[in-house]
This record gives structure tokens, sequence and C-alpha cells, in this order.
């Protein structure tokens, strides 16, 4: 399942690739202005593929990582 960015900002990762990850737990944090948004995993699965370096500048919809469900 593939992880979206909320909205525009820097995203700073919360896990690393091949990481297990619950319903819940964060996986990134994308922030802008004064504003930081968590973005959490909708289901249990492993981190695969990375998309962009930590702080790194992404726009609204573009896809953080993928979650390889189990």
């Amino acid at each position: 399942m593939r992880i979206c960015a909320p909205f525009a900002g820097i995203v700073r990762y919360t896990v690393a690739d091949g990481e297990h990850v619950d319903t819940g737990h964060p996986v990134a944090v994308v922030e802008t202005v004064k504003l930081e948004a968590p973005v959490i995993a909708p289901g249990p699965g492993v981190v695969r593929g990375r998309r962009f370096p930590d702080f790194a500048d992404v726009t609204g919809g573009d896809v953080l990582l993928e979650l390889e469900e189990n």
C-alpha cells in the first residue's frame, strides 16, 4: 500500500526500510511553516522503498513510501 504526503512540506521519516510496523504506527512527519503532521500506517506491514531522503521537499499526494502487507 502506498503512503502519501498529506500536504506540501518537508518530510522526515521515523522508520527504516525493512522495518515492520503495526496499524497506527507513525512512519513519517511532514512539516510546513509551524505545522507538523504525522503520517500514520493504515495497516500492518513492512516498510519498502522510501521515495525521498530525510528533509526533502514534497508535494501533497507524493508517495513517501510503500508498505508491503504481511
